[in-house]
């Protein structure tokens, strides 16, 4: 059995920010606004944002399940943007959570009634929350295509968030009674909503 890597943290507060630089996973210092920093960043908001749309798929156990699988994958691809350059090779998300993340689009959506129009987001909690994060996601993959441009990085990394904010948008729908609860997009000058 392959021995488990345990990260331990002693000390939260280290001082080591206070001038608005912080360190990457390679040791380099960056500066706290700089592109990698953002893209980690906004991965961190995405994972967050995920982790409160659990607390309101706690009683769903397939769901809850997969969305706690979604978090350990963005905690890898921030990893993966923590090192940069290709460090040795060590790519911490791979092929398999992707496909994981399509089987679950597929899986939902097979059960969802076609749109006849864009979903604006509401309907329950549950699903705001979910558009929430599918936006929270989008932020992240923008950063992530930006940081992509300047640097290397697994490439996987952009499908990944791409493919996160398709599977959020998809349970918003199944935490809307299976779409049934969805509250549709009205253009200017049709009927009053």
């Amino acid at each position: 059995m392959a021995e488990r890597r345990v990260v331990r943290i002693d000390r939260v507060v280290t001082r080591g920010g206070d001038g608005g630089e912080t360190s990457l996973g390679d040791g380099s210092r960056v500066s706290k606004d700089a592109p990698r920093v953002h893209a980690i960043g906004a991965v961190d908001e995405a994972n967050a944002a995920v982790g409160l749309l659990r607390t309101e798929t706690a009683g769903l156990a397939e769901i809850d399940a997969a969305l706690a699988r979604v978090q350990h994958d963005l905690f890898d691809l921030g990893a993966d943007l923590c090192v940069p350059g290709d460090a040795g090779g060590r790519m911490r998300l791979g092929e398999t959570a992707l496909l994981r993340m399509d089987e679950a689009i597929a899986r939902w959506n097979a059960d969802l009634p076609p749109l006849t129009s864009f979903v604006l987001p509401g309907g329950s909690r549950g699903a705001a929350l979910a558009h929430m994060a599918r936006t929270v996601a989008r932020r992240a993959e923008r950063d992530v295509v930006a940081l992509a441009g300047a640097e290397t990085i697994n490439p996987l990394l952009v499908r990944y968030l791409n493919r996160l904010s398709d599977l959020l948008f998809v349970l918003a729908r199944v935490l809307n009674d299976n779409g049934a609860a969805d509250v549709l997009w009205r253009p200017a000058g049709s009927e009053s909503a």
